[in-house]
């Protein structure tokens, strides 16, 4: 009996996946400047746990000084998003995106409106009235998601050990739908540094820091 329990044991250590590999990206343009507001996704061969998934981060889009804040929201499949207005003057916010079609007409200050987000994709979000106002929802399937910030750099902590596909998504960068795979080994333990270059085309209208 001892050494069946034991067996079992062994089998379920050698087939559980090490959590312990890190995987930080810095993404750069070919000039050198850090690309803010890049989707790092990763798919380890070893899969990934079962169940609901939950970011850290606001399921919020605000609409504040004529800008949506954040550019770009990252969330998982089925979450509800708030849209409030923050701004004095009213907006009217809509999405023709196959991943969700949604329109929430003229409301104003201080309101909010809420969309639930049950398709995986890219959604394109934008206001009827302000034709520069622009912003991007990308709705996830995978708990390993994270976007880059101001320096460019994103971590994502926990991954299993092993093989694993990093897609790398910008709605500028210029690949067919936005991004591209490179392939990665995460470590068992420690941190794998990725440093990947990303073109990006001009960004149109007030999204010209790009």
């Amino acid at each position: 009996m001892r050494a069946a329990l034991a067996t079992l044991l062994l089998g379920l250590a050698v087939a559980a996946p090490a959590w312990a590999g890190d995987l930080t990206v810095s993404l750069r343009t070919p000039a050198g400047k850090p690309v803010a507001e890049a989707v790092v996704m990763v798919a380890p061969q070893a899969g990934a746990p079962r169940g609901p998934i939950h970011f850290s981060w606001p399921y919020r889009m605000a609409q504040k000084d004529m800008t949506f804040v954040p550019f770009v929201l990252v969330v998982p499949v089925g979450a509800d998003v708030s849209f409030p207005n923050l701004d004095p003057i009213l907006h009217h916010v809509y999405s023709f995106s196959p991943a969700k079609t949604f329109e929430l007409k003229l409301y104003g200050r201080d309101e909010t409106r809420m969309v639930k987000f049950d398709k995986v994709g890219v959604v394109s979000v934008g206001c009827n009235i302000h034709d520069d106002m622009t912003g991007y929802i990308r709705v996830v399937d995978t708990p390993y998601a994270a976007k880059t910030n101001a320096q460019g750099e994103a971590t994502i902590a926990g991954l299993p050990a092993g093989p694993a596909s990093v897609t790398l998504w910008h709605p500028y960068q210029k690949t067919a739908r936005g991004e591209r795979v490179v392939a990665a080994a995460i470590p068992a333990a420690g941190v794998l540094r990725l440093a990947e270059t990303v073109d990006l085309r001009p960004a149109p209208l007030k999204h010209g820091k790009y």
